[in-house]
């Protein structure tokens, strides 16, 4: 999994799956507050460097997206 995440910053994989799936989505996908209650970029970066499970799933989430480019 790393690999696919090299050089890939915490804050582009929350930009670009907020994008892509919206907070709701994220929501449904992932069951954490900081999609659920008042999102936000900010806030969520806050709470998944603090939470290591909350951002290993993300980071999962991130890689089992097919992104198109």
């Amino acid at each position: 999994m790393n690999n696919e995440l090299h050089g890939v910053t915490l804050e582009a994989i929350v930009t670009r799956l907020h994008a892509h799936y919206g907070w709701e989505q994220l929501a449904q996908r992932i069951d954490i507050n900081c999609f659920i209650s008042d999102p936000s970029i900010k806030s969520s970066l806050k709470f998944l460097r603090k939470t290591p499970w909350a951002r290993t799933r993300v980071e999962e989430l991130y890689v089992a997206t097919n992104f198109s480019d």
